[in-house]
């Protein structure tokens, strides 16, 4: 069996809080950190709550561990549970970004994310990159309905560095969504979809493509 390729010169991951990107796209950063340019952008640090002030060294650890480094990685104050009273400065935002990093392509929240602050990301995301390819991940605790219809092969190591990734969330190490087991079953399903071992899922919120023309 042989895989699509897909790649670009520069993708961008855009997350609502600390540990969003790592749960949805974890194993692919891994396969991918060595091979393209990379930026995560972080819309909330949650640093109002208290009882999360770890928050973001852990998250610069889980990066670290996926391969990236401090410099690849943006985290910014929005407030969380409230982006809805922020679209246009986030939308603003992601114009800047746009505008400065130029992405391939960019990784958002799915569209069947109910959480508010991911749904509002999503929604300024098909505005701000309008003419660029745009992929959804799945945050298991807060999507209902989604389904994966862009898998991505992911090896054993990624698979595993995925999981040591949000190991390093240690302030969060009770929630099940944590747990190990069911970040490999997840894997392992996506990759059942496909006959694959492993398999990283994506919904595709837009594809912007040319057929038989090298990359240019």
């Amino acid at each position: 069996m042989k895989n699509m390729m897909f790649f670009g010169k520069r993708v961008c991951f855009l997350g609502a809080h600390p540990d969003d990107i790592e749960i949805g796209s974890g194993a692919l950063i891994a396969q991918i950190a060595d091979q393209t340019e990379i930026r995560c952008v972080t819309f909330s640090d949650n640093q109002k709550n208290p009882d999360l002030k770890n928050l973001v060294q852990e998250h610069y650890a889980s990066m670290k561990v996926l391969g990236l480094s401090q410099e690849q990685i943006m985290l910014l104050d929005f407030e969380t549970r409230r982006f809805p009273h922020f679209r246009q400065e986030i939308l603003e935002q992601m114009i800047s970004i746009q505008r400065d990093f130029q992405p391939d392509i960019v990784f958002v929240h799915s569209k069947a994310d109910v959480h508010q602050d991911h749904q509002t990301l999503t929604a300024e995301a098909l505005r701000a990159f309008r003419g660029t390819t745009i992929l959804g991940f799945d945050v298991i605790r807060s999507s209902y309905g989604f389904f994966p219809s862009f898998l991505v092969a992911v090896s054993e190591e990624e698979t595993n560095r995925k999981i040591e990734a949000l190991q390093e969330y240690k302030t969060y190490a009770s929630k099940y969504y944590f747990d190990p087991e069911l970040t490999r079953a997840t894997l392992l399903r996506n990759g059942a979809i496909c006959e694959r071992k492993y398999a990283e899922g994506f919904d595709i919120l837009r594809v912007v493509a040319s057929f038989g023309q090298e990359y240019q």
